[in-house]
């Protein structure tokens, strides 16, 4: 099991530099602990590709969300993830929030954000009808957008795969040992991996897989944001992102339309000490709601259909850490990756490859390189006619198993063959329980498909990976 590049953490990042490294002619291992890839921060992700204004230019993330947002146009045509530039707005109430938009105009122009302008209320108010009209004025990003961040890594990793990389998940990363051509990496689960180089993309882990190797002392900073998803029935959906005008530590709390239709509210931004904590809280649900009303006052509690937290991994002084360590040779740092994490992420990428390339890691691209993954067809995307005739193909997508979001059977079954064997896998994969009843009917009907396509027992199978048992004793 020897590898050129060992990337620890398949998030958003190390799916990103993984798919990057596959167009060399190199041996290449990403390693996760989960059961499944973007299964850490990347599935609580907000979704949002910023519009490159909140930071200014002396920071190392200002010009990667910038070069990381002109990217995703091409990728998007390659990889096929749910994508759409929407443009993101800043709202303004007051005078004194609208000095601070010229302060985000001016990080915003200086950065390179392209079509980035002020706006007076009547402005926009018609980028964004149902903005509370009280707005006296506010920024228009136009190059912002909203993505489906798991479906994204989901895509990258595939892609990442079907040009050689090797994946490992399943793989707690427990001690690191140099050799002369590099490290010996032991997992808890007993695996064994040998490379030349690490990328040490472990988010919220970055700090402790940075003392296995006995690299720099740092620490994770864990910062909780609590999001809460409307049906998308709500009469609050939006065309576009929809910022407050920011504070001193937070971009503050957003309404967030998504790409499949529905509205997200939030997020929250609370440091915690313990990196597991994914509690969500009525308090924090009525602070989020007060805040977010403000915004769009259409946005009502009754319309929520579930709620989640995600934990942001962020380091003091809130820039991006990339770089080869100073204390151990041919590993690399890529920590401190939170918001515009995402947005960066295809920058952060080749930037990684650069430092490889710097110290040593040869770089030969492949002749054989394939940057499209194939597409199948999305049940909920076809018109009647069309359906009509890919279930002449396939009968499985005349069986609707998710009816909340109009998911196939076929699409159930592509998932599994994708890799993805937990019920949390398979709803990223394929939206199969995102909708209203958030799993109630469709479940059982999942666990029978997958118990069918892998062997599996019904005790077996789990909601993410580990011990999240769906049935726990004897049946």
């Amino acid at each position: 099991m020897r590898f050129d590049v060992a990337i620890i953490g398949a998030g958003v990042i190390g799916a990103c530099i993984a798919r990057n490294l596959s167009q060399y002619n190199l041996d290449v291992v990403l390693l996760e602990k989960e059961a499944d890839v973007s299964f850490g921060t990347s599935k609580a992700n907000s979704g949002i590709i910023h519009g490159g204004f909140h930071s200014d230019a002396r920071y190392l993330k200002s010009a990667l969300e910038i070069k990381g947002n002109l990217m995703f146009d091409q990728l998007h045509k390659e990889l096929g993830f749910p994508f759409k530039r929407t443009g993101v707005i800043v709202a303004a109430f007051n005078e004194e929030e609208l000095r601070s938009l010229e302060t985000l105009y001016r990080q915003g122009t200086e950065n390179g954000s392209h079509g980035i302008e002020l706006c007076g209320r009547e402005r926009i108010l018609t980028l964004e009808p149902k903005l509370n009209t009280e707005v006296i004025g506010g920024l228009h990003a136009p190059i912002g957008g909203i993505i489906e961040p798991y479906r994204f890594v989901f895509s990258l990793v595939e892609s990442a795969k079907k040009n050689g990389v090797e994946l490992k998940t399943c793989f707690t990363v427990d001690k690191a040992e140099s050799n002369g051509e590099g490290f010996k990496i032991l997992s808890k689960e007993g695996g064994v991996v040998e490379s030349r180089f690490v990328v040490n993309a472990a988010g919220l882990y970055a700090d402790e897989i940075s003392g296995i190797f006995g690299a720099e002392e740092y620490e994770i900073i864990p910062r909780k944001g609590e999001e809460y998803l409307l049906d998308k029935n709500s009469s609050a959906f939006t065309g576009k992102v929809i910022f407050p005008t920011p504070s001193r530590n937070s971009k503050g709390i957003l309404a967030i339309p998504t790409v499949e239709g529905t509205m997200m509210i939030g997020p929250t931004a609370i440091e915690i000490e313990d990196k597991t904590d994914l509690s969500t809280s009525l308090t924090n649900l009525q602070t989020v709601f007060n805040f977010a009303k403000k915004l769009v006052p259409l946005i009502s509690e009754k319309d929520i259909i579930t709620s989640f937290a995600g934990i942001r991994p962020a380091l003091p002084g809130g820039d991006f850490y990339i770089e080869e360590s100073k204390k151990k040779a041919n590993f690399i740092q890529v920590a401190g990756i939170q918001s515009p994490g995402l947005t960066a992420s295809p920058a952060i990428a080749l930037l990684v490859k650069d430092i490889l390339k710097k110290i040593g890691l040869r770089l030969t691209e492949k002749a054989n390189f394939d940057p499209y993954i194939e597409q199948k067809p999305k049940a909920r995307h076809l018109s009647f006619d069309k359906l009509a005739e890919v279930i002449d193909e396939d009968p499985n997508y005349g069986n609707i198993v998710c009816r909340c979001e109009s998911i196939s059977e076929a699409e159930i079954i592509e998932a599994i063959q994708a890799g993805h064997t937990t019920l949390d896998g398979i709803k990223f994969y394929a939206r199969a329980g995102m909708g209203r009843c958030q799993g109630g009917f469709c479940s059982y009907k999942i666990i029978k498909i997958l118990m069918r396509e892998t062997g599996m027992k019904f005790d077996e199978i789990t909601k993410r990976g580990g011990d999240s048992f769906i049935i726990k004793g004897e049946l």
